[in-house]
């Protein structure tokens, strides 16, 4: 069985065989997907898969309503939490964007109808045959970006938001030949 070759680990394995490029509906999910892709900037998502769990317990498991309530004493909590990476400036992205999220769900019934709309509700099918291949942000993922700077949020740039989308299967990035790529595509 022949995998895209940068699932290797005992976490990315898994991750990328149940969860990576399956299209995502869930907002709590989604929401969880935006905060760990920022989460990630500058660092390996093997080290977010490390501590994915932490983040999901010390993050109230992702809910943008707690999570959007966080005060000062809980800032001063996450960040003496090595658990998480604790960074204050992606902490303190998290809440801002928390409430952004709940702004864009008010505005649009779903943060989930908002985001699929710029791939019309429809997953775009790449056909990569290598790594070397994939983009690291594409137009749309720039100007998702710039639409979510313009709301206020951060950590939320063209690469972050292009790892989102490959992520939340908004587009199958699988390389052609990974059994996830025709499972996906379904």
């Amino acid at each position: 069985m022949y995998r895209c070759p940068w699932a290797q680990t005992e976490l990315s394995i898994p991750y990328h065989d149940q969860e990576w490029g399956k299209p995502l509906h869930d907002d709590q999910m989604l929401f969880e997907f935006l905060i760990l892709e920022g989460a990630q900037a500058g660092l390996s998502w093997e080290t977010i898969l490390r501590k994915r769990d932490r983040y999901r317990l010390v993050f109230d498991q992702f809910d943008p309503v707690c999570v959007a309530g966080y005060n000062s004493l809980k800032i001063e909590s996450l960040m003496q939490d090595a658990g998480i990476i604790r960074n204050r400036r992606k902490i303190d992205a998290t809440i801002a964007n928390a409430r952004i999220f709940l702004e864009i769900q008010a505005k649009h019934g779903t943060f989930d109808q908002f985001i699929w709309s710029y791939v019309d509700g429809t997953p775009i099918q790449n056909q990569f045959k290598t790594l070397a291949e994939l983009p690291a942000e594409t137009e749309i993922s720039q100007i998702i970006s710039k639409d979510l700077r313009k709301m206020g949020m951060s950590f939320v740039g063209p690469t972050i938001m292009y790892a989102f989308m490959q992520a939340t299967g908004m587009v199958n990035d699988h390389i052609v030949d990974c059994f996830r790529y025709h499972q996906v595509q379904k």
